[in-house]
Order: C-alpha cells, then sequence, then structure tokens
C-alpha cells in the first residue's frame, strides 16, 4: 500500500490558509448559548447489561437546541472521591454502540463518557439511539453535506453544540473531577474532539486520533474514500455553489478550532491513510495553539491508525498530566 499524500517532511511543515469566518467566534458563542438557553436537564439511569465489575449508566442530557442526545457512563466500581474523566466521540456513522461495549478508559480508573452522535450509527457497529430531528436541503448520501447551504442549518453544528453540552453536563456530574476532563475520538471523532476541545468550557486535554473535519477542501481534493468524497460528488452536480460549500465549511473546521486549542493535546496520524489523508489532520496539527502537543505518526497504517497500540500511548500520557 503506498502512502497516501505528501512526504512525513512536507507534512511537518504543512500550514495551509483555511479560510476563518469574520464572525467564527460569535457564531459559536451564539449557538452554545442558544443550545444552553433551552434548559434541560441532565438523566442518568443503571444500563441494561452484563458487564458487573464497573457502574454503567445510561445518560440523556439536553444537546443542540435542548434537544435529547444519549451517551453510555462507565466508572470503577467502589471508586472514592471524584474522578478524571475522558469524554469520547464516535467515528462516522457509528454510535455509542451498547452499553458496557467500550469499557477501557473505565478499566483504567477513569469515567469514560461515550457520546451517541445524532442519526447516525446506521453503518456500523451496534446502533444508535439518538434521532436527529432536522430535515435538509437536496444533498448527497451520508451527512457531510446536509445543510451545507447554510452554516446555521449544517449537521455538524448540532453534533459540534451536543458535544459542548455534554461537556457541560459531564462536568456537572458529583464523580467528576471538574478540572480533569479529556475529550478523545478517532476520525469523525477526532474532529469532534477539536470542535470540544476549542468551544467547551473545562477541556483539561484533547486527543484526536486520525483526526477528519479538518482542511475540508485539501480533503475533497485528494481523498480516496469516504465522507470526503462525498463533498466532491456534490460539488459534481451543484457546480456554481464550491465556494459557498467551502464558506459554510469554514465554520465546521478543525483546523479553525485547533487554532483556539491551548489544553495539552495529543494527535495521531497514519500515513497510508485513504479516507482521512494526512495532510488535513496535519493542518490542524500545525495550527494548534497548544504549547504542550504532540502527534503520534503510523507510517505504514491506513485509517486504523494506531488502534490499541495508541490508546496505551495516550493513557500513559494522560496519566502524566492528570496525576
Amino acid at each position: 500500500m503506498p502512502f497516501t499524500d505528501l512526504t512525513l517532511a512536507e507534512l511537518e511543515a504543512f500550514r495551509p490558509e483555511v479560510a476563518e469566518p469574520a464572525d467564527f467566534d460569535a457564531f459559536w458563542a451564539d449557538t452554545i448559548a442558544e443550545a444552553q438557553a433551552a434548559g434541560g436537564e441532565a438523566v442518568l439511569t443503571p444500563a441494561d447489561t452484563p458487564v458487573n465489575q464497573l457502574v454503567v449508566e445510561d445518560l440523556t442530557f439536553p444537546g443542540f437546541g435542548g434537544e435529547p442526545v444519549r451517551a453510555w457512563v462507565s466508572r470503577p466500581k467502589g471508586a472514592t472521591g471524584p474522578l478524571p474523566t475522558v469524554v469520547q466521540f464516535q467515528g462516522y456513522n457509528g454510535s455509542r454502540g451498547l452499553a458496557g461495549e467500550y469499557v477501557n478508559w473505565a478499566l483504567a480508573g477513569y469515567v469514560h463518557v461515550f457520546m451517541d452522535t445524532r442519526g447516525q450509527g446506521g453503518g456500523w457497529g451496534s446502533g444508535g439511539d439518538t434521532p436527529d430531528p432536522h430535515g435538509s436541503g437536496p444533498a448527497t448520501s451520508g451527512f457531510m453535506t446536509r445543510g451545507i447551504d447554510d452554516p446555521r442549518e449544517h449537521f455538524y453544528r448540532r453534533v459540534f453544540t451536543d458535544a459542548v453540552r455534554l461537556v457541560d453536563a459531564v462536568r456537572d456530574l458529583a464523580f467528576v473531577d471538574a478540572d480533569r476532563v479529556a475529550v478523545t475520538g478517532g476520525s469523525q471523532g477526532g474532529g469532534i474532539a477539536l470542535a470540544a476541545g476549542a468551544l467547551a468550557t473545562g477541556v483539561a486535554a484533547v486527543l484526536p486520533d486520525v483526526a477528519f473535519l479538518c482542511a475540508y477542501r485539501r480533503g475533497a481534493e485528494v481523498a480516496m474514500g469516504g465522507p470526503f468524497v462525498e463533498l466532491a460528488t456534490y460539488l459534481s452536480v451543484h457546480r456554481d455553489r464550491i465556494d459557498r460549500v467551502f464558506e459554510t465549511l469554514s465554520y465546521f473546521d478543525g483546523v479553525n478550532f485547533a487554532r483556539r486549542i491551548h489544553a495539552p493535546s495529543l494527535f495521531s496520524v497514519a500515513l497510508m491513510d485513504r479516507i482521512v489523508p494526512p495532510s488535513t489532520t496535519f493542518a490542524a496539527y500545525n495550527h494548534l495553539a497548544a504549547e504542550d502537543r504532540a502527534i503520534e505518526v503510523y507510517p505504514f497504517n491506513d485509517h486504523e491508525g494506531g488502534s490499541t497500540a495508541q490508546w496505551h500511548k495516550q493513557a500513559a500520557w494522560l496519566a502524566e498530566r492528570f496525576a
């Protein structure tokens, strides 16, 4: 399998000028304020699961527009005192899965919170539990072009707002140490983690893997498969909307969120990734505002990246910062 993008030396220097709307900060401040004003309470209930060596609970919290969003919360049994916490987001068209399906972080001594992505969960895995009650204008298959003509209607405005409201809800839980909350995820989940790391209050660490949703135009131009291709397909039909599409996407670009992230950050990237070109992840990493930052490079891996080997590195890295 060949490298899919630039050489590592070129990637390390790759710092494209991604458009940033003049009202980017105001757009997101207004969006989050609207969601907070919509109200709603977070509710925890025991989960139905055969896992009996951890506490596993079903969390329903108010997301975009106050709409209910689901997440699993797993934590060590018998732990005393508020615990450090990892909030995780899922890859494209996956879901939070089944109760007890993802427990590595809880087994490592953390509170682990895994958000369901609204409207997704039909592509792989074990199915989702959170609908997206919003419609869309003309769009190609998938989620990338839903609401693409207006940033206020775009699908990821709702998803990113859900992520911010989840961090808010988690930091209020009695068993969570509000000063030690990290966000993570792979692929789409990494892109959501970047948005949450920039927009949510109190995020103390950001750990995106093979992060998607960054440098959209570059991705649409060079990706060999996956959701970036949805943009290319849409624009091959809507030939007169190229500028408008990328103007909308600039409000959701991980590069623009990275510019606002000051928390310690650990990225990963795979140089044979056919779904998320490594240059798009490096574009975000190279614009990162954080001084405490690192990126793990997997030269011979595709979109699976470092998998469990990367989680081991994350766990060691986070333990140092949350000690």
